[in-house]
């Protein structure tokens, strides 16, 4: 207690809350949209709670690592080299996670391509397993958890700064998960969109991985068009269904 209140009255010690928070949601945008994506594959009845136990676990993640903070920190170490290019165990961690999310998205759009009857996809959406579900979420999550946590260290040395923007942070992905899961379910162009911006993020990953800084502004100012173009295209295809309703032998035309 004594090293949280002198915080409360430190006004930079608020300002760096306030941008850690932000920067915190932002980086949960990626895990959320992963989440989202996973677990409208699985049956109706179990989706709810596999988001929940999702988002859970990467709260537990997250608060499990603040408590190591030393540890995490000296993940950034070098602990080989190849032709003279040091890799520390994060750079293997964000690799690894970039090439799993690789796979995954290009899995899930091969899946959405395939010419398959309408009733059959359906069937095999319903087939993924619990376990693989939270399985994935998991490996996942631990990327994420240990990319935030090292962004959170380089931004204030406050442990309970930290602590505070993770819970927020967390909070507003739970919240938001179960709108987030139904728009996507119910937009299937959307579903293709957040595909291709998880192929961009696990290449970021990588690139990272690599020593290749990608500046996060970038982005997400790209992911911002992106959705812009598309909820300009989903306007336009409500309009239009409106007039088709209201005037049928106009839609025919």
């Amino acid at each position: 207690m004594d090293s949280i209140l002198p915080l409360l009255s430190d006004p930079t010690a608020w300002a760096a809350l306030a941008t850690l928070i932000v920067m915190e949601v932002v980086l949960g945008i990626d895990n959320l949209i992963f989440i989202s994506i996973l677990t409208n594959k699985l049956p109706a009845d179990q989706q709810d709670r596999a988001r929940r136990i999702g988002i859970g676990l990467a709260l537990v993640l997250r608060l499990g690592l603040l408590g190591t903070v030393a540890y995490i920190v000296a993940l950034t170490q070098p602990v080989f080299a190849v032709f003279g290019k040091g890799f520390s165990w994060r750079d293997l961690i964000l690799i690894g996670g970039g090439l799993f999310l690789l796979w995954k998205a290009t899995k899930e759009i091969h899946r959405t391509m395939e010419p398959e009857p309408e009733d059959k996809g359906l069937g095999k959406a319903a087939t993924l397993g619990f376990a693989t579900a939270i399985g994935q979420i998991l490996v996942l999550d631990l990327v994420f958890s240990i990319d935030s946590i090292i962004t959170a260290v380089g931004m204030t040395e406050h442990v309970p700064i930290m602590v505070v923007a993770v819970i927020v942070a967390v909070t507003v992905m739970l919240l938001a998960a179960n709108p987030l899961s139904r728009f996507i379910a119910a937009n299937p162009t959307v579903v293709m969109l957040a595909l291709g911006f998880l192929i961009m993020i696990g290449m970021t990953l990588i690139a990272e991985g690599f020593g290749a800084h990608v500046s996060k502004g970038y982005i997400y100012t790209a992911m911002a068009f992106s959705a812009g173009v598309e909820g300009l295209n989903m306007l336009t295809r409500r309009r239009r269904r409106k007039r088709a309703a209201a005037d049928p032998a106009s839609a025919r035309r």
